[in-house]
Order: C-alpha cells, then structure tokens, then sequence
C-alpha cells in the first residue's frame, strides 16, 4: 500500500514553556522517539514544523522532509494540511510529535482499514484522537475548504468525509492501557512518560 507518515511539529509547548518536540523521554527526544517508530512504515518521513532552524542535526538525513508550516501558530489543521500537500503517498499516518508511546502493531491494523475511507481515526467513548489517524490524500481539498472559510478545528473535518472510528474494544486488543495516545504537554506530562518508559524498559 502506497503510505506516507506526517509528523506535527509546529506545536508552540505553550505549556510547557519551551519546544516540547526536543524534551528528552530515556535519552532520546520526543521527536526521536516518535520518528523511530514510523521509520518501518515509509521511505520518507515529512516533518511539519513551523521552525525549521530549532531541529537537531539528526533531521538531515534523507529519509525525513521538512517543511514549514504554512501559517504557523494556527493549530494543527494547518500543519495537517501542510504535510498532506507536501506527501505524495495515497494514505498518511499523521502522529503528533508529543506521543512518545506508539503502538506498532495498533499503527498497522489502523493502515488496514483505509479501504473506502478517507480517513480512521481512534475514538475513545466520546474522545477521538485525530493526531493518532490515518488520513487518504483526498482529505487535503476539504482541508483546503476549511482553511479558507476560516475553521481550524480540525473535528470539523469529519463532517466532510468518509470515517472508519477505530473503537476501544479495537484498541484494547493492542493497546489496552492507551498509552498509544499519552502526550506531553505539561512537566507533570513530561515527568509521567518518563516513570512510564522506565516501567516498559524494565518489563
């Protein structure tokens, strides 16, 4: 299947008061966690970012495209239609920068619903994830309607296109504590995931 993987990196960390994408989880940095995970899903990995001069050094490496954001601090509607411009692959797996626990195995069987949809997204009870989705290309001209008629919330989306919700009962099966979806926006966050990955480096 022709998949692309978009990281969202344009979040200011207004919370936690400096560029979380770069906050460090057992010595790697969110970011590096994150792109690790996707590596095995695609040749090229575009990172969307609204400062290209803030990332590490280890971003120069073929295998990840950055590209600025096309209106930076406007929420991750614009960062999601940045990088679905900028993919050329049919199918994207769109994770946000902030989500150091990502489930593999969950990634996959989301890829493996996309047949007839434009777009399968978890959705907790009343929760859904949509930094956790896969988003087909054909997401993009609806995006590009939104963004011209001024809406930036990026639920607004779903009205527009074809969903496959991923239920609890779904994600249980290869996720059941959810950690797939834990991000870090505050230090008591930053703190968690690093009592969390100890937990895991140890089991």
């Amino acid at each position: 299947m022709d998949i692309g993987c978009i990281v969202l990196a344009g979040g200011k960390g207004l919370r936690l008061g400096r560029d979380k994408a770069l906050e460090t989880v057992d010595s790697q940095s969110l970011l590096q966690r994150v792109l690790s995970q996707l590596s095995s899903f695609s040749s090229e990995i575009i990172i969307v970012t609204a400062r290209r001069e803030s990332l590490p050094q280890f971003i120069n490496s073929p295998r990840f495209r950055v590209v600025a954001d096309a209106y930076p601090g406007k929420g991750a509607l614009v960062g999601l239609g940045t990088g679905l411009a900028a993919s050329k692959a049919r199918y994207n797996l769109v994770i946000a920068c902030d989500m150091p626990f990502l489930n593999q195995a969950l990634l996959r069987y989301m890829l493996g619903l996309t047949a007839g949809f434009d777009l399968v997204v978890p959705r907790l009870g009343e929760l859904v994830e949509p930094l956790h989705a896969v988003y087909a290309k054909s997401c993009l001209a609806p995006i590009e309607q939104l963004l011209e008629q001024g809406t930036l919330k990026i639920n607004a989306l779903f009205e527009m296109v074809k969903v496959r919700y991923v239920e609890a009962d779904e994600v249980d099966r290869f996720d059941p504590r959810h950690l797939s979806f834990f991000n870090v926006n505050t230090r008591a966050d930053l703190e968690r995931a690093q009592q969390l990955a100890k937990e895991i480096s140890s089991s």
